[in-house]
């Protein structure tokens, strides 16, 4: 199945039924009167969370959903039938965004989550309602109302425990599938993972973790170059970075540029994600020999002025991977422990969170006004001439 986590539709309420204008006229039943009844309501839009679904690929092909419309009232004193809400399914980790005013209406964040994103249309009232003293035969009824229309647009973030990032060809495709069942393709050049990849690490009964693993970064990858910018959001969800580099990079390139150039990117498109705890995993030290092996990690940590934790691994012998989902499990299983117990740490993980999502959605906005950056009418130095083109012919 085709991975989609961007899409953009259109959802209509229902309209609400018209009240109807209705007299009583029976035989035999000499006082007669307004008897029209009213409208249905029309049907609400709304999102479901669905953990069956993982892309956004099916609204690549529907992109109107309508709520059906409410019937109109009848004679009789007779209510027309409202109409039926209607719920879209969505993947767990939408984000809906109102095209329009660019505001975030939903995050769909839990399995059977329901969020309201069309208000349905209200009924019309039946003249039943205006009948008075002095009105005995009122000819007046109500329209039901129009329901709501958006244009909503979706952004999906995979839903993880720990996220991987890197250059291109760093080994993290690698890695999730020695420490996982995910079996994301492998390959000796850059972009070869073109979507993000999840994997359940297992250490024991109910004992595990999800680990992301997105494209690789590039320089200026925060403002849109490679692949960077669509899928750096996927880390937002993350509570822990495993910053995945290569020691013996195939071009040649200084394993310590490379790191910074990351975190570089990494501020530029959130700086609450930044400051999310981040571990530094050396790789493929299979490739150094071994006497060169102690040297090289010094000698990156030292220029990096790394103070974190740092692994050691060989990602595709599975050599140091162990110690590393260990650590990061008892690490995740620490930190939940510790939000369920203090109310402070659990309402700093929810502000972090929140302003991650924040600095997430403005460059969503940036990215979509640039989309919609207005042609410049007033140019002060057009004219006919501008509609010349000259056209050589070859001989």
């Amino acid at each position: 199945m085709q991975f989609v986590d961007e899409a953009s539709i259109i959802v209509e309420a229902g309209k609400g039924g018209n009240g109807c204008l209705s007299f009583r006229r029976e035989k035999y039943v000499p006082k007669g009167g307004p008897d029209g009844g009213d409208g249905g309501h029309g049907g609400n839009v709304y999102l479901i969370g669905d953990d069956a679904l993982n892309t956004l690929i099916d609204f690549k092909y529907q992109r109107f959903y309508k709520a059906p419309n409410g019937r109109p009232g009848q004679g009789r004193q007779m209510s027309g039938r409202n109409g039926e809400d209607l719920y879209v399914k969505v993947p767990v980790g939408t984000t809906v965004i109102d095209e329009d005013t660019l505001e975030v209406i939903a995050d769909v964040t839990e399995i059977g989550q329901v969020e309201l994103v069309a208000q349905a249309g209200r009924r019309g009232l039946g003249n039943i309602h205006f009948k008075s003293s002095t009105n005995r035969a009122p000819r007046k009824t109500t329209s039901g109302t129009e329901g709501e229309r958006r244009n909503l647009r979706f952004e999906m973030k995979v839903m993880a425990d720990v996220g991987l990032l890197g250059v291109p060809n760093a080994g993290k495709s690698t890695l999730i599938r020695a420490v996982s069942a995910a079996k994301p393709k492998v390959a000796n050049y850059p972009f070869t993972t073109l979507v993000p990849n999840l994997g359940v690490v297992k250490l024991g009964t109910h004992e595990h973790f999800v680990m992301a693993d997105v494209p690789g970064l590039i320089e200026g990858a925060s403002d849109g170059a490679g692949l960077g910018l669509r899928f750096l959001k996927h880390l937002t969800r993350t509570r822990l970075l495993l910053h995945v580099v290569d020691v013996a990079p195939f071009d040649e390139s200084d394993p310590v540029e490379s790191a910074r150039a990351i975190a570089y990117e990494l501020e530029q498109f959130s700086t609450t994600l930044a400051e999310r705890p981040r571990w530094l995993v050396l790789n493929k030290l299979d490739l150094l020999p071994e006497e060169d092996r102690q040297a090289t990690v010094d000698d990156i940590v030292a220029r990096l002025e790394w103070t974190g934790p740092v692994y050691r691994i060989s990602a595709i012998s599975s050599e140091g991977t162990q110690p590393l989902v260990q650590a990061a499990h008892r690490w995740l299983t620490e930190q939940r422990q510790l939000e369920a117990e203090d109310e402070v740490a659990f309402e700093h993980e929810r502000e972090m969170r929140q302003r991650m999502e924040d600095e997430a959605v403005a460059r969503t906005e940036a990215r979509m006004s640039r989309k919609r950056k207005p042609v410049q009418e007033d140019d002060d130095d057009f004219d006919d001439d501008d509609y010349d083109v000259e056209v050589e012919y070859a001989p």
